[in-house]
C-alpha cells in the first residue's frame, strides 16, 4: 500500500462517521416481553448496519410511552424504537431509516402502524401484503414516506 493510501485509510477509520459505521447506528427498541416479531424486527436491523437494544415493557406503559412521544393513536404498533432523535414506530424497514437519518426532517419519525404481514420482522418479504411507512409531523399530521407494494 502507498504511503498516502495508508494515511488516508487511517484517517477514515479514526472519523467519527467511519467509527459509527463500524460500530453500527445505535437504536434502542421498547417492547413486551417474548414479542417474537420484536425480536426478529432486531435482527433485521442488526443485519442492516444498526446495533439494537431492547427493553422490555408492560403493555400499558409502552403505549403510554407512544402517546407521550408523538406517535398518534392511529398510527400505533407492537414497538416503539428511538434512533438519533427520531421515534421509530412498528416493522419499519432499515433501509427507511437510513433514509430519515440522512434527510433529517423536521419530524417525530416514521410509523408503520399495525403488524402488515411481510414487514421486516412479521414474515417473508416476498409474500408480503402492501404498506406504508408514515412521516409522523410534530403536529400530529402524518404523510407517506414509503410505500411497499404486495410481494
Amino acid at each position: 500500500m502507498k504511503p498516502l493510501t495508508k494515511v488516508l485509510t487511517l484517517l477514515l477509520a479514526l472519523s467519527p462517521a467511519a467509527q459509527a459505521l463500524a460500530e453500527g447506528t445505535a437504536i434502542n427498541v421498547q417492547k413486551t416481553n417474548g414479542c417474537g416479531c420484536c425480536l426478529s424486527w432486531m435482527k433485521h436491523l442488526e443485519e442492516n448496519g444498526f446495533t439494537a437494544t431492547g427493553e422490555d415493557m408492560f403493555a400499558g406503559t409502552l403505549v403510554r410511552l407512544k402517546l407521550d412521544n408523538g406517535v398518534p393513536q392511529r398510527m400505533i404498533s407492537c414497538h416503539t424504537a428511538f434512533v438519533e432523535g427520531y421515534v421509530i414506530e412498528g416493522h419499519v424497514p432499515a433501509a427507511d431509516i437510513r433514509r430519515l437519518l440522512e434527510e433529517r426532517p423536521d419530524a417525530v419519525g416514521l410509523a408503520v402502524p399495525g403488524m402488515p404481514y411481510g414487514s421486516p420482522g412479521m414474515g417473508p418479504e416476498d409474500d408480503r401484503e402492501a404498506y406504508e411507512v408514515f412521516l409522523i409531523r410534530e403536529d400530529g399530521s402524518t404523510e407517506v414516506f414509503s410505500t411497499y407494494a404486495e410481494g
